[in-house]
């Protein structure tokens, strides 16, 4: 270990990406969502226009007045790992980092002009160093990616949702904005995730971060290996049934669950993409003027048609088979919504198919 100003840090060089574009991290259907956005002419007018009616400006004087600013003299050793991983995705301005009173973990950037980290003591508890870095990292790079422009408006429609609960159509307008991005936003954080790891270099903490915002600060009884093996199970596990109770548990959440985040980014890491920014080749800030929308959504595209095509989830299956042109897509629906393996024509199918996970 060695010593700089303000903490311990590993005696290991992470590597910089100067000049680093967000595109270089961010998941297919968060980046083609962004890259249309930055696109869309007048869409920064319509945001500040939109900022007088959102709260920013109360968030920032709450935070002011009712939580701790990290600082040199104020929690130093998260300032020194919110400055590192800034040097690290070269994001030129530090943003404000606030520390606040909450037992429950969580951590969040916000803000419309400038954004604003804000960690709760819960998770400054919970998580180790490097763990600690990766989420700081998380957290700059939905910053560098602008993320918090849109979650800000997330949190504000949500609820104004709410204040209009009583007018039926008004409520059934916003709640479809809102679920739309709530999806795009379960990706933002994907995207994040990788963020996080491009800053700590380090997998392993990572991994423990996530497995420990799931099961809390008990690491010598868990294992990464089986914290993983649940995503697969969850993932390919059950009928029909269950791929819909997946998606009605998923409608109202703003981050995918705990086991995926891990999964996924156990994937990306072990990918050429990671390899590839790891050894400096990566697309460039100065070129996302130039970056073609149509390309985008065509990455966006192929990468949701390949979820389906390698999902072990019953109804991406399904899904896959009938593109495919399966034979007998009646027969298909029936079986995998009772959890059958055979198909209708034997007697005791249902029965002899329960034990099957493949449907």
């Amino acid at each position: 270990m060695k010593e700089t100003g303000f903490e311990k840090v590993p005696a290991r060089d992470r590597r910089r990406f100067p000049g680093i574009s967000s595109r270089a991290y961010e998941h297919p259907a968060d980046r083609s969502a962004l890259v249309a956005l930055r696109k869309l002419s007048g869409f920064d007018t319509v945001f500040k226009a939109l900022s007088g009616l959102l709260p920013e400006r109360s968030l920032r004087l709450l935070f002011l007045s009712d939580s701790v600013r990290v600082g040199e003299t104020q929690f130093p050793h998260l300032y020194e790992m919110l400055r590192d991983a800034c040097y690290i995705l070269d994001l030129e301005k530090v943003p404000q980092m606030y520390v606040q009173q909450d037992p429950k973990p969580n951590a969040m950037c916000i803000g419309l002009d400038e954004p604003i980290i804000v960690v709760t003591t819960g998770l400054v508890e919970l998580l180790d160093e490097e763990e600690m870095r990766a989420v700081v990292g998380h957290e700059v790079g939905h910053a560098l990616s602008g993320h918090a422009v849109y979650r800000t408006v997330l949190l504000f429609l949500t609820g104004l949702a709410l204040k209009v609960a009583w007018i039926p159509l008004g409520n059934v307008a916003i709640m479809t904005i809102v679920t739309a991005l709530r999806e795009w936003f379960r990706k933002s954080e994907l995207s994040a995730d990788r963020a996080g790891l491009l800053v700590g270099q380090d997998v392993n903490a990572s991994m423990r971060g996530l497995m420990k915002l799931a099961g809390g600060n008990h690491l010598h009884e868990m294992n990464v290996d089986s914290f993983l093996a649940q995503a697969e199970e969850y993932e390919s596990s059950g009928d029909l049934r269950d791929s819909v109770l997946k998606i009605l548990n998923m409608l109202p959440r703003t981050h995918p669950f705990a086991t995926v985040r891990a999964a996924e980014l156990k994937k990306w890491s072990q990918n050429r993409d990671y390899q590839r920014i790891m050894d400096g080749h990566y697309p460039r800030r100065e070129e996302d003027k130039d970056t073609s929308v149509s390309d985008s959504f065509r990455e966006s595209a192929s990468h949701y048609a390949d979820a389906v095509r390698s999902s072990k989830d019953p109804l991406f299956k399904l899904v896959g088979d009938i593109a495919g042109g399966a034979a007998d897509v009646g027969g298909k629906l029936r079986d995998k919504f009772t959890g059958a393996a055979g198909g209708g024509s034997a007697p005791n199918g249902g029965a002899k198919g329960g034990a099957t996970e493949q449907g």
